[in-house]
């Protein structure tokens, strides 16, 4: 089969049911497609359906317009090359809960002005850079220990990050944590994820406080891509090989140059112009869209 679709669902609110996966598979026959039995790949969350059909676009629009409003992720890709061999992700609001920035701004009662911007700049609304500097010149002052005792009590991986990270790495995959937050975060949850490496942008800080600069330059949009693209040239690896995953405009370029490149939850312009998307299931959806098996998880 030349072509696999793959289901994907949150068993905890939504179960993957086997009608579920009949309406998907009648979907794709009714497209022209050639439909094999379902390989489970986790009971009640992923399957794979293997198919054939002459124009794989075809199934993927009948599909899609079948399952709208189910509880659903789904995605059709090539059968060939599924598992990837570099992992590339964004930090915040991807393999962490939060965003740092309206984090430390609620520790000085404006995080609702701040949030407000980091909408609008991970939406694509504003320009990444402006927005991380005026967010930054909003925090001037505040004590570096603020850094440390954010990253204590709130800063959590998503579900599924770990095992994401853990089950790519023991399978040989390159990992790269890439955020437009700062290294004093993501330096830490690259130690708790397990990534091989992490890049951000650095604070400036001088007498124990932010400045409320940002040195520069400043890591964005451009910086992802590129540091994807390095690696790639590092690894001796092409496009198609690597895995991108961000829920910002600033994680679009990347997305949108590597094989798999997932919007995960993501934010309205950059869902709408992403290839895959998971909004359902956690972060092993990663995995399940690679065509690893539950019981091929690591931890």
């Amino acid at each position: 089969m030349s072509h696999v679709l793959t289901l994907i669902a949150d068993p905890a609110r939504a179960p993957l049911s086997r009608d579920m996966v009949s309406t998907a598979a009648a979907a794709a026959t009714q497209a022209g497609a050639a439909v094999s039995a379902p390989d489970w790949l986790a009971p009640g969350e992923a399957v794979d359906l293997p198919f054939a059909a002459p124009d794989p676009a075809r199934v993927v629009a009948a599909v899609a317009l079948r399952l709208a409003g189910l509880a659903l992720d789904h995605a059709v890709q090539p059968a060939a090359g599924r598992r990837k061999r570099l992992l590339v992700a964004d930090m915040e609001s991807t393999i962490i809960t939060i965003e740092c920035l309206d984090e430390l701004a609620a520790t000085l009662g404006i995080r609702d002005r701040i949030a407000a911007i980091t909408a609008r700049a991970m939406n694509g609304e504003i320009p990444f850079e402006g927005a991380l500097r005026e967010r930054v010149a909003m925090l001037a002052a505040l004590p570096e220990t603020a850094l440390e005792e954010l990253y204590r009590e709130r800063v959590r991986l998503m579900p599924g990050a770990r095992a994401l990270v853990a089950t790519m790495s023991a399978a040989g995959a390159a990992t790269a944590l890439v955020s437009g937050g700062f290294t004093f975060f993501t330096e830490r949850v690259k130690a708790l994820a397990g990534f091989d490496r992490a890049y951000g942008n650095r604070l400036e800080i001088a007498s124990g406080r932010l400045t409320g600069r940002v040195v520069e330059p400043i890591f964005g949009a451009e910086g992802k891509l590129g540091r994807l693209r390095a690696l790639l040239t590092e690894h001796n690896l092409v496009a198609e090989d690597a895995v991108a995953v961000g829920d910002g405009a600033n994680d679009l370029p990347m997305l949108l140059e590597a094989g798999l490149g997932v919007a995960y939850r993501a934010k309205p312009t950059v869902a709408a112009a992403a290839r895959f998307r998971i909004g359902h299931g956690d972060l092993t959806a990663l995995l399940f869209l690679q065509g690893f098996r539950h019981a091929e998880f690591r931890v």
